[in-house]
């Protein structure tokens, strides 16, 4: 259940990374509610992150979480923002998606002592 926890908690990281992108090209009020979607946001990948490391360990809980929200905001720059998306960057990023399978494929739930 904590790996549920933990990837939804990910992807609450690609949101407030991604409103922080669109506040800074919104204007007028629109800005304050891109604003209030990363603090919403911020909050509840925060929370996820500290509910997921209470039964995984902490280096395997934090490297996915940041796992996710680099590949997910890095998609969503591609997607949404334009960015590039040349061959290494892909590569790169498919490399990334192999660490975080690998660590949950040797993660074994909780507090390696």
């Amino acid at each position: 259940m904590n790996w549920i926890i933990l990837i939804i908690a990910g992807l609450f990281e690609v949101a407030f990374a991604s409103c922080l992108g669109k506040a800074k090209e919104a204007t007028g009020t629109a800005v304050y509610w891109w604003y209030a979607g990363f603090l919403v946001s911020l909050t509840i990948s925060m929370l996820g992150l500290v509910k997921a490391a209470q039964t995984l360990p902490i280096g395997t809980a934090y490297a996915v979480w940041t796992g996710i929200g680099a590949v997910g905001t890095a998609l969503v720059g591609i997607l949404v923002f334009k960015d590039p998306a040349h061959f290494w960057r892909i590569f790169f990023l498919s490399t990334l998606i192999g660490s975080i399978i690998g660590l949950k494929a040797v993660s074994h739930g909780g507090r390696d002592v």
